[in-house]
């Protein structure tokens, strides 16, 4: 045989199919659970974010509300008043504390621990002596002589850095009247 022949009984070259883009390769596959799993984390996060928001505004509200209480009083007793915003000022910042630390045995402070507490867990360079010593024996006085509106921006910063400035390792149960 020649080799025309040979060429003769030679079939011709086949082309492949077209490649289909379904079902994908496996990698594919790892890269779209690899993405699914990223989205679902971010998504976590942003809403464990928000909620911190959420919170941190609602305690900023208690905060505006007791001193708007305060401001609004038409009471002449002005030690009174700011006695009465001290205890109101101190509830807000303990709620605050039981949210976000559950497991410190925040409720049994009180006094020098408590404004220790404070100083210690959150930005506190306004927590001047005047301030510690309200925080510390406000409820058990019958008069009270200390700067209201150092105390209200003490307690915006101290919330705000608490929870707006890092985020919280647990998640928070929320801030409740009751709380």
């Amino acid at each position: 045989m020649d080799s025309e022949e040979l060429l003769a009984q030679l079939a011709d070259i086949h082309l492949p199919g077209a490649i289909s883009y379904w079902p994908p390769a496996p990698g594919w596959w790892i890269l779209a659970l690899i993405a699914l799993i990223a989205l679902a984390l971010l998504v976590r996060k942003a809403k464990r974010y928000r909620t911190q928001q959420n919170i941190c505004q609602y305690a900023l509200a208690e905060l505006d509300a007791c001193y708007a209480r305060y401001t609004n009083t038409d009471n002449g007793n002005l030690g009174e008043l700011k006695l009465r915003f001290v205890n109101q000022f101190n509830s807000v910042l303990r709620r605050v504390a039981l949210v976000h630390f559950p497991q410190a045995n925040v409720a049994s402070l009180g006094g020098a621990a408590w404004v220790d507490f404070i100083r210690q867990n959150s930005e506190s360079s306004l927590l001047d002596e005047e301030i510690s010593a309200a925080l510390q024996y406000g409820r058990f006085q019958t008069q009270c002589d200390v700067d209201v509106d150092a105390m209200l921006e003490l307690g915006h910063q101290w919330i705000s850095t608490l929870y707006l400035a890092k985020s919280a390792a647990i998640e928070p149960r929320g801030v409740g009247a009751n709380a």
